[in-house]
């Protein structure tokens, strides 16, 4: 693992695109906004194992929820990848700030909680404010225990949060 200070990312809606970390910008297909959050769909055209990508921005929950779609043969046994963040939305630009710890649901089976050695090591280097890595691990283990409480069901949990999720690609 490299060390590296938080991801930022970028989501410019009248624009059309989202900056990447690294700071390439990308076409979004689809934004739509909506109450509870921002919705984006756009495809990964120089991404070796994923063919396109469709993420819900939920600012309340402190959260990023994305479906992957695979290139043949590289398919994954998962249902939605949740990365823990900060999002903020400044009319409309959206951003997010990742904050290291991920979740994987299997709908049904089970939820992972994923990077915490990256974590801990960002939380030691100093590369993670106090408020944020309490706020990063008080977010991470809320959300596993609440999609474990409803049989490993992100929709469900969702649901009793008020937020309905949907994934059109345009």
């Amino acid at each position: 693992m490299t060390l590296h200070p938080p991801k930022v990312e970028t989501f410019a809606v009248d624009e059309g695109t989202n900056t990447d970390p690294k700071g390439y910008v990308r076409t979004v297909d689809l934004y739509r906004e909506e109450p509870f959050g921002l919705y984006l769909s756009r495809p990964m055209p120089d991404h070796p194992t994923l063919d396109h990508m469709r993420s819900w921005l939920l600012p309340e929950l402190g959260i990023r929820v994305t479906e992957f779609g695979y290139r043949p043969g590289h398919e994954r046994k998962q249902d939605f990848y949740v990365d823990v963040a900060d999002v903020h939305r400044d009319g409309r630009v959206w951003t997010t700030v990742d904050h290291y710890l991920d979740l994987v649901v299997h709908t049904g089976r089970a939820t992972e909680l994923l990077d915490v050695d990256e974590y801990v090591e960002a939380v030691a280097a100093g590369l993670l404010a106090t408020d944020a890595a309490e706020r990063a691990l008080t977010t991470a283990t809320t959300v596993h225990a609440g999609i474990a409480e409803h049989g490993h069901d992100l929709d469900a949990w969702l649901a009793t949060r008020g937020v309905v999720l949907d994934w059109p690609y345009r």
